[in-house]
């Protein structure tokens, strides 16, 4: 296969985004829980620019064609309340980095049900950051052998137990012309040189042009 460029020292291979879900689920269908539990966890981790509820979502569909049970969640439906996220004001990068994401409901409401001996009931979404109220969403249920999807930023570094981490990986140039929210940079500076999420994780895309992505490969 032709490669594309390296990154930290590994080479990138061009891919299209129905390739990357298909070669994705291929493996996850492959995998066996890390925790011996019956269900899988998976993360698709990056920025909002880099929107990574799509290839989260691709990815689902692929697992679905392939007979598995799938539910994907994304971290947006954990935020706290805007009195503990604005706290420090509306535009604070180091609470947007530490205090936006209810790392605890997730542990909770999404992790725990799935760990060993779980019931698989599983909230798909707590707060409601237009609202500012609970969303009072029901709990569904992931059956046995199903396989979490979870998306969104920042999801490294917080000991979730994922069996297979997928970071969408944006350069600095592409990051700061695609954020709507510039006041944000310096929250996911802060990722990089804490967490080295491009080191870190077990799959790297690169999706600098959304059109034409890049990956490292099942590595």
């Amino acid at each position: 296969m032709t490669r594309l460029g390296q990154h930290g020292g590994v080479k990138l291979e061009p891919i299209t985004w129905e390739r990357l879900a298909d070669a994705l689920a291929a493996h996850v269908d492959g995998l066996s829980p890390g925790d011996g539990g019956p269900w899988l966890k998976v993360a698709v981790d990056g920025a909002p620019a880099a929107r990574p509820g799509e290839p989260a979502g691709r990815l689902a569909e692929a697992l679905r064609v392939r007979g598995r049970a799938v539910m994907t969640v994304g971290t947006e439906g954990f935020l706290r309340p805007a009195s503990l996220r604005y706290e420090y004001g509306k535009e604070d990068a180091d609470a947007y980095y530490s205090g936006w994401f209810d790392t605890g409901a997730l542990w909770r409401e999404v992790f725990g049900p799935l760990e060993p001996g779980g019931d698989g009931r599983v909230l798909p979404d707590l707060w409601d950051p237009v609202t500012d109220r609970a969303t009072r969403s029901p709990y569904r249920t992931l059956a046995p052998g199903g396989v979490l999807v979870l998306h969104g930023p920042f999801l490294l570094g917080h000991w979730f137990p994922f069996d297979l981490t997928v970071h969408l990986r944006l350069s600095p140039g592409a990051l700061a012309r695609r954020t709507e929210q510039p006041w944000t940079l310096p929250a996911f500076e802060r990722y990089e040189a804490e967490v080295a999420p491009t080191e870190s994780a077990d799959i790297v895309v690169r999706a600098d042009d959304p059109r034409h992505p890049a990956w490292t490969g099942l590595r």
